[in-house]
């Protein structure tokens, strides 16, 4: 499975979510709504989830190897920074 597409569609300079990605595999299935979010230990993605209760989420879409999750990561990161480093050529 190949990521074909990544789209960073939202980015927020401030707050702990900075970004909301959707991502395309093989041209034919896409995942929205996963979020960038800046945590305690640096940046990290979040799945697209779904409250569950009083204070369960459970995500929607997952990725079920460590490796494929790595590789979606790795793409949308690369995207992201992209994105921020135009904004910071914008500035300028």
């Amino acid at each position: 499975m190949d990521i074909t597409d990544v789209r960073v569609r939202k980015v927020n300079e401030e707050g702990k979510m900075k970004a909301v990605v959707s991502i395309t595999f093989d041209d034919e299935f896409v995942v929205h709504d996963i979020k960038i979010i800046e945590g305690q230990n640096g940046l990290f993605i979040a799945m697209p989830s779904r409250k569950m209760g009083e204070d369960d989420f459970r995500d929607i879409a997952h990725p079920l190897r460590s490796e494929t999750r790595a590789k979606i990561k790795d793409a949308i990161f690369a995207e992201y920074q992209k994105i921020l480093e135009n904004q910071e050529y914008m500035k300028v």
